[in-house]
């Protein structure tokens, strides 16, 4: 099981939001030469202007950075690009050159600092200075959040109607600032919100969410402990894997993998991977990233089961997960779904325990398309769910109209058909 840092907690190591931009840029296998690792360190050599190279290395211990660059940022762009770089793979284990041996060495000797027994150890090493100065910083950031959010109320809706879209973009800078990467993105999604009847409310609605978490940030030692771990997950504060490896809740079931969804953000891909567990009936959502022209995970292939123990991240609502262990090889499966009804009344349950969940997986059994209306979908009680998007020609396609097994990812604006199951087929990918 790898212990990388995942894309959110190196970005979150960046001095300035300018810095973690330009780690995205430099983050690319092309621009590097001799990139490797080992338990407690990375290195690279990484290409600048004219003839120049640049030679990278991290200290996963501390961490520590070094860069020959001429840059007065720590870390500077390269040190966060290559770490980058690591976290999606694309530095293999090595052995240390010269140059970063000996800065490594030295840094020993004058810290004292012995080496640390196995990446693990390394990664999970943590400068309680360092969390408490991201806590302030965090913390400074949401005031102005709450202060930005009770200003947009004030001067009313209407002016957001034609609001360019630095009006979102600055507020979100000032939180990438404060290492609230999570919200950041949260507010930049507000400018998309369709500009059609009933605007206002669904911007009200989202205004209302964020301020809610702004709240709960505040009073974060009052809530129950797994709650107090769904609100830093949504303000962009990470879990190590290897913490979650090692305290995470684990559950072994047959999983079913009901659909998987790529989406490209930042200089990122994210691969979106849902699991149902046969026996416990519980959900799981597997993330896997990849810089570009770097390969995804492709171990779970949508329509297969597995025999697996998982670890969920903690949280009010345990979704995401890490794949353990694997008893026995994948083997071709339909899942188990529900009715619309039954469906919703999950939804509610995990929404009434975390109020901030954007997207959650749905499998419906015996659904088919509306005949007319607006495209949706409808069970056999005649029960019914919006669908997204509004393009139903290849579900139509693939059912000829008849009831099938649908798999999607379902939000308040609709649901997303990500796999379908017709009678006597096998799996589908919409």
């Amino acid at each position: 099981m790898s212990d990388r840092w995942d894309r959110e907690r190196v970005l979150g190591l960046a001095p300035d939001a300018a810095s973690a931009k330009a780690a995205g840029d430099v983050a690319r296998p092309a621009r590097w030469s001799g990139t490797g690792h080992d338990a407690d360190a990375v290195w690279g050599e990484c290409g600048g202007g004219g003839a120049s190279t640049y030679r990278t290395s991290v200290d996963l211990t501390g961490p520590a950075f070094r860069c020959t660059c001429p840059s007065r940022k720590v870390p500077c762009k390269h040190a966060l690009g290559l770490l980058l770089l690591w976290s999606e793979g694309a530095a293999g284990d090595g052995t240390r050159p010269p140059w970063a041996a000996e800065w490594l060495e030295r840094r020993r000797a004058r810290t004292g600092k012995a080496p640390e027994q196995g990446r693990s150890g390394a990664a999970t090493a943590r400068d309680p200075k360092t969390a408490e100065r991201r806590e302030q910083r965090v913390g400074g950031g949401l005031a102005e959040l709450d202060q930005w959010l009770r200003d947009q109320v004030t001067h009313g809706l209407a002016q957001a109607e034609k609001a360019p879209y630095g009006l979102w973009d600055d507020a979100a800078r000032r939180l990438v600032d404060a290492q609230a990467g999570a919200l950041a993105g949260q507010i930049r999604g507000l400018a998309g919100i369709p500009r059609r009847p009933g605007w206002p409310d669904r911007l009200l609605e989202e205004y209302a969410l964020l301020r809610l978490l702004v709240r709960a940030y505040d009073r974060r030692a009052e809530l129950p402990e797994a709650m107090r771990a769904t609100v830093r997950s949504r303000i962009g504060f990470t879990v190590p894997q290897e913490e979650v490896v090692r305290e995470g809740e684990r559950v072994r079931d047959l999983w079913c993998v009901t659909g998987a969804r790529d989406v490209a953000q930042d200089q990122l891909t994210t691969r979106r991977v849902w699991l149902l567990g046969r026996r416990t009936r519980r959900p799981a959502l597997v993330l896997s990233f990849a810089a570009p022209g770097r390969p995804l995970d492709s171990s779970l292939p949508v329509g297969t089961e597995v025999d697996a123990e998982l670890a969920f991240y903690p949280g009010a609502q345990p979704l995401r997960a890490l794949v353990l262990e694997r008893h026995g090889a994948a083997v071709a499966a339909a899942p188990e779904g529900r009715s619309i009804a039954e469906f919703l009344d999950g939804y509610a349950a995990a929404l009434a325990r975390d109020p901030w969940l954007d997207r959650w997986p749905a499998v419906l059994r015996g659904v088919r398309l509306a005949r007319s209306g607006d495209p949706r979908i409808v069970d056999g009680a005649g029960d019914a769910l919006a669908l997204l998007p509004a393009d139903p020609w290849r579900l139509l396609a693939v059912s000829g109209g008849a009831p099938v097994t649908l798999a999607g990812e379902w939000s308040p604006r609709g649901m997303l058909p990500l796999a379908a199951w017709a009678a006597d087929e096998g799996v589908v990918i919409l």
